[in-house]
């Protein structure tokens, strides 16, 4: 089962641009519950809880439970809407969920095992292509993140998709190619290095007695 994150809320009484500003006038960042056969139902967040949750590693793959009056709904972030000079939280819209959603997701990814990276230890570079993959899931089975290892990998080797075990009923949304993760790249000194040696003249062979 995946984390849940738990938000209060309050339900607001009016929807539309006037009721948002006015929302955000009393100090408060309005939101929008919607899916789920159910009508849509405005909602507000105290800011500083949100921004603080808005913070954390994976924000938009985690199952949130909203408190609303007395009530809960479980729901999934879908989209957030910043300011354009200070990026604080303007509005935010969360899709409610049940135990048979599929929703689609970014998942972050981790890298372990640096240090029994081959490349890394000749003084390469990991090239990170993608630091989230959008997986299609179970809602009950979103992972937090996906774990790729870098053991045994040289310069110029890379990582697929292929390569990371995914949780059971969990796909990649790009389905018609074997997609890179990342890839060991030679940095520049060992890109120097190797064009030293390679303009290097060889060694003349000592002459015959």
């Amino acid at each position: 089962m995946p984390e849940i994150m738990t938000l209060s809320a309050e339900l607001r009484e009016r929807a539309g641009k006037g009721a948002a500003r006015a929302t955000r006038r009393a100090g408060r960042v309005p939101g929008i519950v919607y899916g789920g056969e159910r009508e849509p139902m405005p909602i507000s967040l105290e800011p500083r809880e949100l921004s603080r949750a808005l913070a954390r590693r994976g924000f938009f793959a985690t199952l949130v439970d909203l408190k609303i009056d007395g009530s809960v709904q479980r729901a999934l972030p879908r989209e957030v809407q910043y300011h354009p000079a200070t990026d604080k939280p303007l509005h935010i819209d969360f899709m409610r969920v049940a135990a048979t959603t599929r929703v689609t997701v970014t998942v972050p990814v981790v890298f372990i095992n640096h240090e029994q990276s081959i490349g890394l230890r000749r003084g390469g570079i990991l090239n990170i292509v993608r630091h989230g993959i959008d997986l299609n899931c179970p809602v009950d089975g979103i992972p937090d993140q996906l774990v790729v290892s870098l053991n045994g990998l040289d310069i110029g080797d890379s990582v697929h998709i292929s390569a990371v075990v995914l949780p059971e009923g969990c796909r990649p949304t790009i389905t018609e190619r074997d997609f890179t993760i990342a890839s060991i790249a030679a940095s520049s000194a060992v890109r120097e290095e190797a064009a030293t040696i390679a303009s290097t003249p060889p060694a003349a062979e000592p002459a015959a007695p």
